[in-house]
Parts: structure tokens; sequence; C-alpha cells
């Protein structure tokens, strides 16, 4: 009784009381509750994918929006752990719910290596030399078709469970669990110093941050968890193959992460939810079979003319408002500040005041 007195009190004064977190309440309440009331395997197998894509798109959100280290190659982490947990099941007959792990271990090793290598540079030039990886390693692959497969990859992997519900169950539990983790991480004092880092890397060395650590335990971090989302894309679908690698993969993360908004974990998450069941919809119609990529490309241009900071951060803002006296988020239908008392109708009536006489000043 004392702790359902006290889970119900947290749930009212902590997460009621914005409605961001009453959304996240709800959208985890729906996830599990799909499948109880609406058990269509096919609508199952789109959120199967989209919570696989979304742990893969939160990982390089640690990653380039808290540290700034924009990786263009981050399918290379995600390939990795598709190759490694099938080929440890396929041709040692192990366990999946062991090789997941064991593809995340190695991702990890390749994010602590390619962050080695790429340690020394910034901007671009991170961009670009990141962007090789997953081609050298598609050329290794080819090298070895006897090894990896090919060109066709490799096939007839275990699935973790049978059955639709079960698999959507794995990937739903399995995204909370490392979404939540990476959100908590980016929250705590190892995130103000990815802040930092990314904001002027030589203040924050000259502070005496060891600089290079840090990149490198958030490289193999976010790795880790890109490479558990290709293990378990693998073994959902059976198979692992060189599209795990394609350039067009790690294009299609940073995509999301815009989208959604960086430097969020949740915005990348959004931004999955909303574009990849979109995108599959709009191929079930035969009139829009040739024009999805377009109509999606559109989508993503609007939201970076008019959201700039992301879909998720542009939504937030309209349904909260922030205290200008202790900072704190409250509704944004409040006049006051929950905690302190503060006007905040006022304050936003000033700001736009004050927003439109700078504007004709400049006039």
């Amino acid at each position: 009784m004392y702790w359902a007195q006290r889970a119900w009190s947290q749930l009212r004064n902590e997460v009621l009381v914005l409605p961001s977190r009453t959304l996240v309440l709800a959208w985890l309440l729906a996830l599990l509750a799909l499948p109880l009331a609406y058990a269509d395997p096919y609508v199952l197998r789109i959120l199967t994918m989209t919570c696989i894509f979304a742990i893969f798109a939160a990982s390089w959100d640690l990653l380039a929006g808290y540290t700034g280290q924009v990786n263009f190659g981050h399918a290379l982490f995600f390939g990795v752990g598709a190759y490694t947990s099938g080929l440890l099941s396929l041709r040692l007959g192990i366990a999946p719910w062991a090789t997941l792990w064991a593809g995340a271990a190695v991702a990890a090793v390749f994010g602590l290596a390619s962050g080695y290598l790429c340690l020394r540079l910034r901007g671009s030039y991170l961009s670009l030399a990141t962007l090789a990886f997953p081609l050298i390693a598609l050329g290794l692959l080819f090298a070895f078709p006897d090894f990896s497969g090919g060109e066709l990859g490799i096939s007839g992997l275990r699935r973790l469970t049978v059955g639709p519900v079960a698999n959507y169950y794995v990937a739903v539990v399995a995204m909370l669990a490392v979404v939540f983790t990476l959100w908590a991480i980016a929250d705590s004092r190892f995130g103000l110093v990815l802040h930092a880092i990314r904001d002027d890397e030589v203040a924050a060395r000259a502070s005496g941050i060891n600089t290079p650590r840090y990149k490198l335990t958030v490289f193999a971090i976010s790795a880790a968890a890109a490479g558990l989302s290709g293990a378990l894309f693998a073994h959902y679908l059976r198979v692992a193959g060189p599209s795990a690698l394609e350039v067009g993969l790690s294009f299609q993360v940073v995509i999301w992460g815009i989208f959604g908004g960086v430097a969020t974990i949740y915005g990348p998450v959004a931004a999955v939810f909303v574009l990849y069941p979109m995108t599959e919809w709009l191929g079930s119609f035969r009139a829009f079979g040739e024009l999805r990529l377009l109509i999606f490309a559109v989508i993503v241009l609007l939201v970076l003319l008019f959201m700039p900071r992301g879909f998720a951060p542009w939504m937030r803002d309209k349904l909260e408002a922030v205290c200008p006296r202790c900072k704190q988020r409250n509704g944004a239908w409040k006049s006051a500040c929950r905690l302190c008392g503060a006007g905040l109708k006022a304050h936003a009536s000033q700001s736009k005041v004050s927003g439109a006489e700078r504007l004709v000043g400049h006039q």
C-alpha cells in the first residue's frame, strides 16, 4: 500500500504536471497495450521495425547531438552488430539471446577504434572520415564471400521468439530500456560534460576535462546501442546483408535526428515513430508508390524551415512555458509557475513586445 501511494504521488507531482511527460506516459501505455486491442501482424511488424530503428536513432543523437561528433557512417555499428550476432548464431549455433550482447560488445569495440582514429578531427572532416568506415566494411565483406555471404548476406537466422506479438514486445521493451538509459546518461553529469565538449572543446580541456576519454566513451556507448539495434534487426528479419551497412542508412538516421531535434534523445525517437510508419503507409498506395520519397523529402524540408530546432522541441515549446524566475517548465495554459509562483503570461507578453520593438528598431 505504501509503495502504491508513493508511486501515485510521484506520478501526480512529477509526470502529470507537464504535458510532455503525460504524452510520453500515454505513448508508453499505448505501445504496451496495442497487441491486446489490435494484433494485426502487419501493424505489429511496422511498429517492431520502428522500435528497432528508434534505438538506432537515439544512439546517433547521443554521439552527434551531445558531443557534436556528427557521424555520417553510423551504419557501421548497426551492420557490425547485425553481422556479429548473425554469424555467431548461424556458424557456431549460439543462442540468439546471447549473440545480441556479443553484437553490442563488438560494435562498441569498433566504436572505440573509429573514435580513436578520428580523435583529432572535428566538424566536416570528422563526418567525411566516418563516412568511409561502412564502405571499408562492405569491401571486406565482399572480399570474403564464403564467410560473410557476399552480396547476398547471411540468411536463415533464428528469431528471438516465436510469433509477431512476442517479437513486438521484445522490440518495445528493448527500445524503452535503451532509450531511457541513453536519456539518463545524457541527463547526468556525464551529459553536462558532453555539452561542454560540444560547445567549446578547448575551454573544456583547459578546465581539466579529459576530452579524449569522454569522446571515446561516448563513441563506445553509442556504438553498443546501435549494435544492439542491428542485432535485433538481423534476428527479426532473419537476415543480415549489405543493406545494414549502406550509406543510405547512415543518412537516414541523420535525417531522423535533425527532424526530431538533436541533443534531446526523445526527438529522434519521435521522428522515427512519425516518419517510418508514414513512409510505409504511403508505400501501400499505388498512387504514392513512386512519389513517397518525394513526399517524405518535402515534409522534412518543411520541418527544417519552420521548426529549425526540430519537431519534438517545437511541440514541447507549444505545450509548455518556461518560468522566468526558476526556469522550470509549466503547462502553457498556466498563469503562474507551479513551483515559485512567478507570473508566466505577463512574461510571455513582455517577451513578444520586446521582440517586436527590436524588429522595429532594426527596420
